[in-house]
């Protein structure tokens, strides 16, 4: 029964959190991104200090936590541009 939990459900977060991780890490000026609420952008800004970015959307400049941005959004906009 363990094994079956393992497998079907605590398998596939820890995956999902590293590739967020990986994305969160990867992530530089000039890359399209979505955030978690749809919000489209440019990275324009990137700050290390309190893990945030500075996205250039059609209505300006918006600060945002690095953990608002979609990895899976984020990773279908850039294969369809």
């Amino acid at each position: 029964m363990l094994v079956v939990v393992y497998f079907f459900i605590l398998a596939p977060s820890i995956k999902r959190q590293k590739k967020e991780k990986n994305f969160m890490q990867s992530i530089k000026k000039g890359d399209r991104v979505i955030t978690k609420s749809g919000m489209h952008g440019k990275i324009v800004e990137l700050n290390d200090k309190d893990n945030t970015c500075v996205i250039e959307t059609g209505a300006g400049k918006i600060k945002f936590e690095r953990a608002a941005l979609s990895a899976e959004a984020s990773a279908r906009l850039s294969k369809t541009v």
